[in-house]
């Protein structure tokens, strides 16, 4: 989803020290110092200073400057965290919430400049691991962040028990399909057949914390006929930086209920601002390593790496998910990964490419599928055209879709989503609807106020969107009127 409902983040200020050295090569000096006001009683963040001193070529300076920048800007959205949640949380709340998640986007962004110098240069090492950490002003150091091969480090709840694994209810769609594997282009049964899975994706969970339980998790399965849910764990906007170990918690009971019912449920890593995945690579490392260890004897999950890459190259994304997927394959060797795409998860189509970039350089794993994400009344016979191509070479998963535009509001469009969905079917293509909640916005399944009425059951609690949708599962055919 690609609608925000955080506000502007502010930026510090830098001193910089530019000089050229043989001829193309600067030197580029950040500060990284944390500035509070005058009164302020909040700690403010102090960082080691990251110096680029080796030769940097021309093609490479103006990125090298914007990530030094970027340096600057997180310290600064990290002192405004701590200037803003004076007075919350328990003892650890700066380590979890503020340094934790400080350090794993320093420790990519200067992985990042690194890469970007070894491009047409040796790739130098500046020591992210070093530099990565940072402190409070009353001396609170970040734990030791660890390399991108190591194991996570991000601080989360011990590690789980694995849950153990009972038979699902007969006739579900667990129980009727088994575990699921990639086979050519297609997500198969446990039997080996192609199949198509159709579902309703949650918005972010610390936005409507009401609307996906045991009540709604049961209509999902037994008034609309639906086969998974997807959970959509946003990383920031107050998700899951903000308290690791209690969004990791309230996704595993989810999970859970999921698995109760004979649901498949999806995991989603919401990432989306920034869009770059490495920068939350920490974070994801622990939160999979949490979620697939809890869950590791269940053939239910599907874990989604990252919600939809924006403004990084498929080489980067590809990156991301060659670290992550590891993690995921040490507790749940079998379960199918889905990995977003370039450009919101559009095949790269909102950015200028397209799916070739991943038909000629795809993720070095196995059962792993690639998302596709659209908005009915935005995108149209065009992408439908580079769909159904794509479908011919890659395995797909529409993760998330919505009838209306790519904000998640305004007039549906039924008659797109009605092609779209066609063309789904007939490519065997699975789909989830954006968003089984009760906002104001049209993409909501529900009427606002149902998520804490509890019913969710029938047409009368649904709105336009969730009774097309529902209509479509049940029959086949979407109808808006039920």
């Amino acid at each position: 989803m690609r609608s925000s409902r955080s506000g502007s983040s502010r930026t510090s200020e830098r001193r910089w020290r530019l000089g050229a050295v043989a001829g193309v090569a600067v030197l580029l000096v950040g500060v990284g110092l944390g500035i509070a006001s005058a009164g302020e009683s909040a700690p403010t963040v102090s960082c080691p200073k990251v110096t680029v001193g080796v030769n940097i070529p021309a093609q490479q300076q103006a990125e090298v400057r914007r990530d030094l920048e970027l340096l600057d800007t997180q310290i600064a959205e990290a002192d405004k965290r701590l200037r803003d949640s004076v007075g919350q949380g328990g003892p650890d709340f700066a380590q979890n919430a503020v340094l934790g998640p400080l350090r794993d986007k320093r420790f990519a962004t200067i992985n990042r400049i690194e890469t970007a110098i070894g491009r047409n240069a040796a790739k130098p090492d500046l020591d992210a691991e070093g530099l990565s950490a940072c402190a409070l002003s009353d001396g609170t150091e970040a734990a030791p962040v660890a390399k991108p091969t190591d194991a996570p480090t991000t601080a989360a709840a011990a590690e789980p028990a694995p849950t153990e694994s009972a038979a699902a209810p007969a006739g579900t769609p667990v129980s009727v399909n088994g575990q699921l594997s990639v086979c050519g282009v297609q997500l198969c049964n446990q039997a080996g057949e192609a199949i198509q899975l159709r579902g309703m994706s949650s918005h972010g969970l610390q936005f409507f914390p009401n609307c996906v339980n045991a009540d709604s998790l049961a209509a999902l399965r037994n008034d609309w006929k639906a086969d998974f849910i997807r959970l959509s764990m946003y990383v920031q906007e107050g998700g899951l930086e903000t308290d690791p170990v209690g969004f990791t918690a309230k996704v595993n009971g989810l999970v859970d209920e999921a698995t109760r019912l004979g649901l498949y449920v999806l995991v989603d890593f919401h990432i989306l601002t920034p869009g770059d995945p490495n920068v939350n690579l920490g974070l994801a490392k622990t939160f999979f390593a949490d979620v697939s260890a809890r869950h590791a004897a269940n053939n239910n999950v599907i874990y989604e790496v990252a919600n939809e890459p924006n403004g990084v190259s498929w080489d980067g994304i590809k990156t991301y998910a060659e670290q992550v997927i590891p993690v995921i394959r040490k507790n749940s060797p079998d379960s199918v990964v889905l990995v977003g795409t370039r450009g919101f998860s559009s095949l790269g189509l909102s950015e200028g490419s397209d799916e070739t970039e991943v038909v000629n350089d795809p993720v070095d794993a196995e059962n792993v599928m690639y998302t596709f994400h659209f908005y009915a009344a935005s995108h149209g016979a065009d992408r439908r055209a580079v769909v159904a191509r794509a479908a011919k070479s890659l395995p797909l998963f529409v993760s998330e879709f919505g009838t209306q535009t790519f904000t998640g509001d305004g007039t549906n469009d039924f008659a797109s989503t009605t092609a779209w969905l066609d063309l789904l079917k007939g490519n065997k293509i699975s789909y989830g609807m954006w968003s089984f909640s009760d906002g104001r916005e049209t993409n909501s399944a529900f009427h606002q106020g149902t998520c804490a009425g509890g019913n969710f059951t029938g047409n009368g609690v649904l709105t336009e969107a969730g009774r097309y949708l529902r209509s479509r599962i049940l029959t086949g055919v979407g109808n808006p009127n039920g």
